[in-house]
């Protein structure tokens, strides 16, 4: 049997020094573009007008329930990939899941989803900065890989989420969703890293929203299979 790439991510989410990866600005910013409407209306329409619908749709829920600071958990996440994938009846995958062309195997084990929720609160640990915070929740999303198809668009959608919980937009989204590896430390403090450009791009062309209290409450590559 193929290594578990998701017990894999979770050493290796340990290693990084996640607070120098992603060191950067932490004030909101308001873009001069919405990077991550662009990119649904532009590249992803040209590829397929219903994916950029759907993703269009499952934003706004993500917008709305960012606006009533609802902590990012499994189950919201769940509602927004039912819209980006157009079915109603999505859940959490019932075993192992296979991505890359089986290189990758994610384990399922009756801990995963405590462990994924838990992940996903550290999202608000004020300790660390927001860049960090938002791409080690994408990385999450990607490797604990909840759904049987569409991760990659869930996991860009919780990056985005954490920082609109802290008032930040980024006027491009464009490279961060590309394919990334589990037992990557450096590619995942890379990813910090890049969000924290990508934020410092996205003031300087656009603005600093006034600061205020966060107040927290607290290209999809992936084509797999579950199997139970």
């Amino acid at each position: 049997m193929t290594t578990d790439s998701l017990a894999v991510w979770c050493a290796v989410r340990d290693e990084v020094d996640w607070n120098s990866a992603g060191a950067g600005p932490q004030h909101p910013v308001v873009p001069a573009v919405d990077g991550l409407t662009a990119w649904f209306n532009g590249e992803v329409r040209n590829r397929c007008p219903q994916r950029a619908d759907r993703l269009l749709a499952a934003n706004d829920l993500a917008r709305t329930d960012a606006a009533r600071r609802r902590p990012l958990t499994p189950a919201l996440i769940t509602g927004w990939q039912r819209l980006i994938l157009g079915r109603p009846d999505i859940t959490f995958r019932d075993g192992d899941a296979f991505a890359k062309d089986g290189r990758e195997r994610y384990g399922l084990t009756p801990s995963t989803w405590n462990e994924f929720a838990q992940c996903l609160h550290q999202s608000t640990d004020p300790a660390l900065p927001i860049a960090s915070r938002a791409a080690r929740a994408y990385l999450d999303v990607a490797f604990f890989h909840p759904f049987p198809d569409g991760n990659a668009r869930s996991a860009l959608l919780a990056l985005a989420y954490v920082l609109d919980l802290d008032g930040v937009r980024l006027d491009q989204v464009s490279p961060l969703p590309i394919a990334r590896y589990p037992d990557d430390p450096a590619g995942a403090a890379d990813l910090a890293t890049l969000v924290a450009i990508l934020i410092r791009g996205s003031q300087r062309r656009g603005g600093a929203a006034p600061a205020v209290s966060s107040g927290r409450p607290h290209e999809d590559t992936d084509k797999t299979t579950a199997h139970g």
